[in-house]
């Protein structure tokens, strides 16, 4: 693909039915605060820009993404006809074409696919999601369409990084309340308030579920204004597009 300038194919081993693409900000339609490929209609942009960003990354795709109405929740869809704008913070597809798709500005976006690409998948995952068990539940749909963990490929797009990300003591007990090993993910800064690490509590929870082959989670999105959004660091910005289908 002769993708825009600073787009992300993410580097994982999975078969070739499987492609996946995370855009970044540079270029695009919009302007001002969210200056760049802005995806998100529901951010403030003007929605001609947001149209015209669209239009252009679906020159990438083998179909219209599925855009899901996110609410930082569990629920899982399958992508396909109708599909279109349900509420939901993860989708599956098990069919090629459909392409599943999250939007993000700090919260990570994870991507998975099984070894011989009959299935792949996407979880919008921020403290929320993941503490809500956003990640359990894509795994979940995907085994009971047949697919073990065992077979799965994930891989941990841009998120916050533990060194920007600071949340208070009810974040904490969120996770270490249902896991005593997420506390590692946590470095106290003063009363009641931590630095947390999103990247690694999603690979915890992959991990947990069997899952051993995880890539990514190396791109902060608060450090680098230049190349992502960041809610935390801007407030009023765009958001990054991160998709995965088959062929």
């Amino acid at each position: 693909m002769n993708i825009p300038p600073g787009w992300i194919v993410p580097d994982w081993p999975v078969s070739q039915r499987v492609r996946a693409l995370i855009t970044t900000r540079s270029g695009g339609a919009s302007t001002g605060a969210y200056a760049g490929w802005n995806f998100g209609d529901h951010v403030g942009d003007e929605a001609l820009a947001v149209s015209r960003n669209r239009d252009a990354l679906r020159e990438f795709l083998p179909d219209d993404p599925v855009w899901l109405r996110q609410v930082h929740g569990s629920r899982v869809i399958e992508a396909g006809p109708g599909a279109v704008g349900q509420e939901a913070d993860a989708a599956v597809a098990w069919h090629s074409g459909r392409v599943c798709a999250v939007l993000t500005a700090d919260c990570v976006p994870v991507l998975l696919a099984d070894a011989d690409g009959s299935a792949v998948g996407i979880a919008h995952a921020g403290w929320r999601g993941l503490a809500a068990g956003v990640i359990e539940n894509v795994v979940c749909v995907l085994g009971e369409g047949g697919i073990g963990c065992g077979s799965l490929t994930a891989y941990l797009g841009p998120g916050i990084g533990a060194s920007a990300y600071q949340v208070g003591s009810d974040v904490f007990e969120a996770f270490v309340t249902a896991d005593a090993d997420a506390a590692s993910a946590f470095v106290p800064r003063g009363p009641g308030k931590f630095l947390a690490d999103l990247n690694k509590l999603a690979r915890q929870r992959l991990e947990r579920l069997g899952i051993r082959r995880i890539y990514g989670g190396t791109f902060c999105t608060y450090n680098d204004p230049e190349r992502f959004y960041s809610f935390r660091r801007d407030g009023a910005t765009g958001r990054m597009a991160s998709l995965v289908w088959m062929e």
